[in-house]
């Protein structure tokens, strides 16, 4: 008989924010179609929430997330997070007293992805500016992952949506930068890198044999010869080279106007920006509810909702799960396809 496949990890993310009302809505709403999950969160307080959004949702403490598997059909599987909240939470209001468990939980949900006692790990949004003023040394996330997953982990993160025709996935080259430190930062080194894993993590992860990546120029019309910048020519193409050269079905730069139709997105199964805002508003804008953001690079699989902790919400019932479970399905998918390969 062979052994059940591991639950998946959830981080409870900053506890001010939403993620405690979505991980509720979650199970609630749509336990019957998720793989059994976790969280890793303070079981007190989700049973608080619970009550106070109106929610018949039962929480089940676990010592191990084993025992999630048993719990799940009929309580939500809550592994008290180490070290605890330090101070009351507060909906709304972030506290940087509670930054040690925030990373607390989202280095737990590594050890168990790492370990295989988890399948996969999903983050719930953590407040950066908090996170900073509380000590944390990273831009966000997926810096951070890259540093706990050790130096040979190259951490790529990856926008996705499969609900928008066609299919949308988007790798930002440049991220948490200024626009005018994102252009001076790209490189051709860059590029070929983040083409070589969102490439292999395509094949990996979303059983795509042949992969097709779409390079998006940096400048209005591809630079127009020149005329608005030489980045193409000097950066972007000769990226585009190496990857061809290498087997990968590389094309551009093109355009970022033209790009993201529908029929433009039907040559590619992904699609390399330049950096963050040219990759995440075609998304945003075509699945503002359902995007997942992926980390690819990593030796263990995180997927997350594609929104932040949106603070004004939290604690009033009117926050929408899609991402989240998005997220959770996602990440069981790629954890499905990895046992089967």
């Amino acid at each position: 008989m062979s052994k059940p496949v591991a639950p998946v990890a959830v981080t409870m993310g900053d506890p001010a924010g939403i993620g405690g009302d979505i991980i509720l809505k979650a199970w609630t709403e749509h336990r019957r179609d998720l793989p059994p999950f976790f969280v890793i969160d303070d079981p007190g307080r989700l049973g608080a929430l619970a009550l106070h959004l109106k929610l018949d949702c039962s929480i089940q403490t676990i010592a191990s997330p084993e025992q999630a598997l048993g719990h799940f059909p009929k309580a939500l599987p809550v592994l008290p997070v180490d070290p605890p909240l330090a101070a009351p939470t507060c909906t709304g209001q972030p506290d940087t007293k509670n930054v040690a468990a925030v990373i607390g939980a989202i280095d737990t949900a590594v050890r168990l992805a790492m370990s295989g006692e988890a399948s996969a790990m999903v983050t719930n949004p953590i407040h950066k500016s908090v996170m900073q003023d509380g000590g944390f040394e990273f831009p966000g996330h997926t810096e951070y992952l890259g540093y706990l997953a050790g130096p040979n982990a190259q951490s790529v993160m990856m926008l996705a949506s499969a609900k928008v025709r066609n299919g949308l996935r988007v790798v930002p080259v440049t991220i948490h930068l200024a626009h005018a430190e994102a252009a001076s930062s790209l490189t051709t080194e860059a590029i070929i890198r983040y083409g070589e894993i969102t490439a292999q993590a395509l094949t990996q992860d979303f059983g795509i044999s042949s992969p097709r990546l779409a390079v998006a120029a940096l400048n209005p019309h591809a630079g127009e010869d020149g005329k608005f910048g030489d980045e193409e020519s000097r950066i972007i193409a000769p990226a585009i080279a190496a990857l061809k050269s290498s087997g990968i079905e590389a094309f551009g730069p093109l355009p970022a106007d033209t790009l993201f139709h529908t029929d433009a997105r039907a040559n590619a199964d992904a699609i390399l920006c330049m950096y963050h805002d040219q990759a995440l508003i075609p998304l945003k804008a075509l699945d503002f509810y359902g995007g997942v953001n992926v980390t690819l690079g990593l030796p263990f699989i995180r997927t997350s909702p594609d929104h932040g902790t949106a603070l004004d919400l939290a604690g009033t019932g009117t926050a929408r799960c899609d991402s989240l479970v998005a997220a959770i399905k996602m990440a069981a998918d790629i954890a499905a396809k990895r046992i089967q390969a």
